[in-house]
């Protein structure tokens, strides 16, 4: 999604959909990359001169517009390279972007990095605004009613919708032999109106019946 925060609408939190871990939040991360972001995927060439398509795993869009040094994870590889992003253009109703990277001059090259993740390091985080929160931020908070400070689960994804949406693993007692179930939270200030990274926790005054599964 391109600049989707920008749009300051006074009911919605926002979140940045920047940079997650190489690996998935519900898996550990590979040591070798606790210190970098995934950015992008390249998922196609683009033409025959050496352009490429990405698809965004950040809401950033000077993370593929603004020229300068990138790091590409390759295949089956464990240590990201540098490489020179040379410039960048979102393409309108496809959420993509499309690249040219330093030294890829035609279609064949382009090919070969089919599948290859764009990286940058974790200490490159930009800076957000008021309400703001990267994606990896909320992941693993604890979600709490506000009124009886009931424990209601915890947080595991966050889906990008009209509303983003809070994915919550419900909690349940030690004792259930059940699996944990999830439930989809609308991530708007009048459901989600604490936001604490702090303490780690999600106060929510949910309407009757979200909850129900």
């Amino acid at each position: 999604m391109k600049q989707k925060e920008t749009n300051r609408q006074a009911d919605k939190q926002k979140k940045r959909k920047e940079d997650r871990k190489k690996s998935d939040s519900s898996s550990s991360v590979t040591p070798q990359l606790e210190d970098w972001m995934e950015i992008g995927t390249i998922v196609a060439p683009q033409g025959l001169h050496g352009e490429m398509r990405v698809y965004p795993d950040s809401d950033f869009p000077e993370r593929f517009e603004v020229p300068g040094k990138r790091w590409l994870l390759r295949t089956g590889e464990l240590k990201p390279q540098a490489v020179e992003l040379v410039s960048g253009r979102y393409i309108e109703g496809k959420n993509l972007y499309v690249i040219r990277l330093a030294g890829v001059d035609n279609r064949n090259q382009a090919e070969e990095l089919r599948g290859c993740k764009l990286m940058v390091p974790e200490s490159d985080r930009p800076q957000l605004g008021e309400d703001e929160y990267h994606v990896r931020d909320l992941i693993g908070l604890q979600v709490f009613m506000q009124e009886s400070g009931e424990l209601i689960g915890t947080v595991v994804d966050v889906i990008a919708a009209g509303n983003d949406l809070l994915e919550v693993k419900l909690h349940q007692p030690s004792t259930s032999n059940n699996q944990q179930k999830t439930v989809l939270i609308p991530f708007v200030k009048a459901i989600a109106p604490v936001v604490d990274l702090e303490t780690g926790r999600i106060e929510i005054t949910p309407p009757l019946g979200l909850l129900e599964i």
